[in-house]
């Protein structure tokens, strides 16, 4: 199983990132673009750096670009794919089997979405994916999954159908329990969002569709 980080340019905040990195010790970090400049905050030397590098401080870029050993993956700005993208590809193509993206969410909504449903790539190649900041853990779920308070990431859990409809949730352990219940998108918007894990663990099972998971703090 390897592990990789992705390091994009949005907002990153340092200390919640050193916390972080000191969690999960991954194989393999990719850089995004003007994330090149918060990974050399961090103090990494990435395995790879990804983009086109319209927001990176070329200063930066040359200093990295004097280092051996680093894949470089340069795009023009006039392409199909977001530089997450490209780079959330480069870490599938390492092998990477679970992967944490930081600095992909609370900046531009249209960016936020789009690495949210990066997730589903990730998803559909068989690789766990989490979009990472100091109050939100956000993956997908396409299956039944238990939640132990001791690993929790923050006091709530959110539940939110990405496909039209998800069907038979039954919430167990939890604050406010569903049976079966059928979620679709727009319909019931709230029944899901913000539920609490009661004892040790809560879980859910549910017969089809995918689910985004939220895991928050306030």
């Amino acid at each position: 199983m390897k592990t990789g980080l992705i390091v994009t340019g949005g907002r990153l905040d340092l200390a919640f990132a050193r916390k972080l990195l000191s969690e999960i010790h991954p194989d393999y970090v990719i850089s995004v673009d003007g994330g090149l400049e918060k990974t050399r905050a961090l103090g990494l030397v990435p395995d790879a750096i990804v983009g086109d590098f319209d927001t990176v401080d070329h200063k930066v870029l040359e200093e990295y670009r004097k280092l051996p050993g680093i894949l470089w993956d340069v795009h023009r700005p006039e392409k199909d794919e977001t530089d997450t993208e490209l780079a959330v590809n480069t870490a599938l193509k390492l092998g990477c089997t679970q992967i944490t993206i930081l600095g992909a969410t609370g900046g531009r909504m249209d960016h936020e979405l789009s690495n949210l449903h990066l997730l589903k790539l990730c998803l559909d190649q068989k690789a766990e994916a989490w979009l990472c900041d100091p109050q939100n853990r956000v993956y997908l779920l396409d299956k039944g999954k238990t939640f132990r308070k001791k690993d929790a990431y923050g006091k709530y859990i959110s539940f939110i159908p990405l496909t039209e409809q998800v069907r038979g949730i039954t919430l167990t352990g939890f604050k406010y329990p569903l049976t079966r219940k059928d979620l679709s998108i727009g319909a019931e918007a709230g029944l899901c969002v913000s539920n609490e894990i009661l004892g040790e663990e809560a879980s859910i099972v549910f017969d089809s569709g995918i689910l985004i998971c939220i895991e928050a703090r306030d």
